[in-house]
Parts: structure tokens; sequence; C-alpha cells
């Protein structure tokens, strides 16, 4: 079972660790016994960036959880043909996060949520999709039309709650608890399976409360400014907004 350093602080870059299993059926993947990189999810995509197991560095080019483990696929990056003949189960490994791509996306997931909030509260529509790529977003929301100054009111009105340096607070509660709290599920459709015993939230203090699953800054303030840089309607009562972040 591989331990989340990435839900213990968002803000790791550089990590130690255990290989714990090897796969070869395919690209070259191996598991650790804990991890700062983040597998993907909820629309956010997975880290990417260095282990450096036994003199020899590996590219991470892919992060993806498999039942208890996260797998890591590695890309030698020295060329050296038998890549596997280095790799022990017990090896030590260092690993470092593409931070700049992972901080990227730690304010691009939390601008969606200040959008997500901004929209909720104000005008009561629902989410019912989205997807992130480092420093841009999009989401669809449940809205019957939008206008251009209803875009430029709600770009000033997140573009206000970032310049109001709200916190952001993450922490994890049983299932039962967490669905008391009213409109946790903000989506169109609750896609947590029922299995699923114990519901991480993320919090926007003054702002919003949503069951989500990725890493987010400390901070509004952080995110930078929110530009809307399109709108378009998807269907009668589906519209998409895109949203770029600027520093």
């Amino acid at each position: 079972m591989t331990h989340y350093l990435y839900y213990e602080d968002a803000y790791t870059r550089m990590f130690d660790a255990t290989l714990t299993v090897i796969d070869t059926t395919g690209p070259l993947r191996v598991a650790l016994d804990c991890t700062a990189f983040y597998p993907g999810g909820g629309g956010q995509p997975n880290d990417e960036g260095w282990l450096t197991i036994t003199d020899s560095r590996y590219r991470v080019s892919a992060v993806k959880k498999e039942g208890d483990h996260i797998w890591h696929t590695l890309q030698l990056e020295n060329g050296k043909a038998n890549v596997t003949a280095d790799l022990s189960v017990g090896d030590r490994i260092s690993g470092t996060l593409d931070w700049d791509r992972r901080y990227q996306l730690m304010r691009t997931h939390t601008a969606m949520h200040i959008l997500c909030g901004v929209v909720w509260r104000d005008y009561g529509a629902s989410v019912t999709g989205g997807n992130m790529d480092p420093g841009q977003s999009r989401m669809d929301f449940e809205f019957a039309s939008l206008t251009r100054d209803l875009i430029s009111e709600i770009e000033a009105k997140c573009n206000a709650e970032i310049a109001a340096a709200r916190e952001i607070r993450a922490q994890i509660l049983p299932r039962d608890e967490a669905f008391q709290i009213p409109d946790l599920i903000r989506t169109k459709v609750n896609l947590l399976p029922a299995g699923i015993t114990e519901v991480r939230t993320v919090e926007i203090v003054g702002l919003d409360l949503q069951a989500d699953g990725g890493t987010h800054v400390l901070n509004t303030r952080e995110v930078g400014h929110i530009k809307v840089v399109d709108y378009k309607s998807k269907g009668a009562i589906n519209k998409r907004v895109y949203i770029e972040i600027e520093s």
C-alpha cells in the first residue's frame, strides 16, 4: 500500500521512498511505499518528474492508482539497455516532482473551485463537467444562457475572491458525516462510488466546500488572476466556460 505524501503536504517537491513492486509486463512501472506524485483524478492530470534509483535517473511519464498501489511509469534517461537489471524490491529511491507543472495545476485546480463556488453561490448553477491542463481549464455549468456581461461579472467576482486571500483547508471525513454537509457534491451527478467509506473535502473558507481528491494551494491569492477566455453553448442548459490563470 502506498502512502500519499501529496495529501500530507501538497508543497512537497522531493522525497525518499522504498521500491516495493516492479511491473515489467508492459512499460516499466514501479510502486513505492510512499509518493508525492499525484496519480490524477477528478479532472486533474497526474504529476510528472523523476525517480533516481541506484544511480540511474528515470523520467516519470505517467502515474496511476490501481488498488492499493500508485504506479510510476518510468523512462530511463541515460539510454542504458537493461533497465530492469538495475532495479530490486527494497531499493531506496529519491523522487523529484516537475514542480513548475504541479504548482500550475494546483493554482488551476483552486481557480476552478473559486469559479464553481462563485457560480453556485450567486447563480445556483450546478457543475456538469470539467477538465484542466496547467494554467487553463474548462467547466460546464447548468446555465440556460450566458452573455458576455454575465461572464464579465463572474470573472470580476472570481478575482475578488482571489484578492480576499481566503484560506484553503482539506480534511478527510467519514462518509456518513461528509454527506450531512449540504451541497457537498457540487457536480450534477454524484461520482463517488458507494464503497468509499471516507470522503476528502476541500474548503475555500467563506466561499466553497466540496468533496475533492486533488491538490490545491493554501490561499486563494496564490492563484494570481483568473481570466475567462471563452464560453460556448454545449446544449439547451449546458454552457462551457474556459478560464486561464495569470501571474
